[in-house]
């Protein structure tokens, strides 16, 4: 925690951005300064936050033709990125080119050593700026993939809700920039100011991952004809024992083959697939079923419950049974679930 000059945070706008992904930190850290400022400075309260809206541009319109007063590009401490409006159909290439000067900014504001924080899909911009090269990164789940497939370079972790590696940061999904606003009262003015910031805002001050809202039936398919028969493959063996030997055969390939062309087309290896897949089953079963631990852990392949609670908790970072009161609605009867046999 620091108590000297305020931050100076930078949130970049720019054309097509999402306005409320422009102006969700700055609000919350205003609350927060409120916060701050009632607690009179007891348990080492921080300075406040000095936030301005830039751009390298005089005139910037968001998503949805809102226009944003912008001022110039000025040194800050923090520059945040926002996300834009990645619609089905849009051409990034023809998006990201149109974006060249923002793409600038991020650049010359990493090379003065700078921190710098994207939010949601904010992460292409910053990619396109060769900041995050070698580097782990998350986005929202549902582009995780895309960012992965154009670039190779970036180790995109698509399960994380923030990632920092060497003063970058990285946020998931839309609401995922809450968190980080959180996370940055937290380390500038104490828990004690985040969590009543939290509680104000009616924000969840404790996730650690977007994995429990990932909707599998949003997610893209595999890149080729071959991953996606493999995936299709290992979805429709859910409950089977995993052996790599058998699933190469499967496919008229060696093992090393496999590998290498699911991982070329997924980033993932098809066991890393297999098991994100039966997490998200038993998310869905916990969500909407009264069936035991076991009883889940039996209908996504695993004979022990304990080895289900492992996993499940090393992807959700909760346990299964945290899992199901946090996201079972009250008075909302358990759906009917017919199991397929063994």
């Amino acid at each position: 925690m620091s108590t000297g000059s305020p931050l100076r945070i930078g949130v970049l706008a720019y054309p097509g951005c999402f306005a409320s992904e422009v102006f969700g930190v700055p609000d919350v850290l205003t609350i927060a300064s409120h916060v701050a400022h009632a607690a009179g400075g007891v348990g080492g309260v921080g300075a406040p936050y000095q936030v301005s809206i830039v751009s390298p541009r005089r005139r910037v319109a968001a998503s949805g033709g809102v226009p944003i007063a912008v001022t110039s590009l000025a040194e800050v401490d923090i520059l945040i990125v926002p996300g834009f409006e990645l619609a089905p159909g849009l051409d990034l290439d023809a998006t990201l080119a149109s974006l060249g000067p923002e793409v600038a900014a991020i650049r010359a504001h990493r090379q003065s050593g700078a921190a710098l924080v994207t939010i949601c899909v904010g992460a292409f911009l910053a990619a396109e700026a060769g900041v995050l090269d070698s580097r782990q990164a998350t986005t929202s789940w549902l582009f995780a993939d895309a960012l992965r497939r154009r670039h190779p370079t970036v180790d995109v972790r698509a399960e994380n809700l923030t990632i920092t590696d060497a003063g970058v940061t990285t946020t998931a999904a839309f609401s995922a920039m809450y968190d980080l606003a959180l996370n940055m009262i937290r380390q500038r003015s104490g828990a004690a100011v985040a969590r009543r910031t939290a509680r104000i805002a009616l924000l969840d001050d404790a996730r650690y991952t977007q994995a429990p809202y990932v909707d599998p039936q949003l997610l893209p398919t595999a890149g080729t004809a071959f991953s996606a028969s493999v995936t299709q493959w290992l979805d429709q063996h859910l409950r089977s024992s995993y052996h790599l030997p058998g699933l190469a055969a499967q496919f008229h390939v060696s093992t090393r083959t496999l590998l290498r062309r699911f991982r070329a087309d997924t980033g993932q290896t098809p066991l890393e697939y297999l098991q994100a897949t039966r997490v998200r089953r038993a998310c869905r079963l916990l969500e909407t079923t009264d069936l035991t631990i076991s009883a889940v852990a039996a209908a996504v392949g695993y004979r022990d419950a304990g080895t289900l609670t492992k996993l499940f908790t090393r992807h959700i970072g909760r346990k299964p049974t945290d899992h199901r009161s946090a996201f079972r609605r009250r008075g909302v009867p358990p759906e009917p679930v017919t199991l397929p046999p063994s």
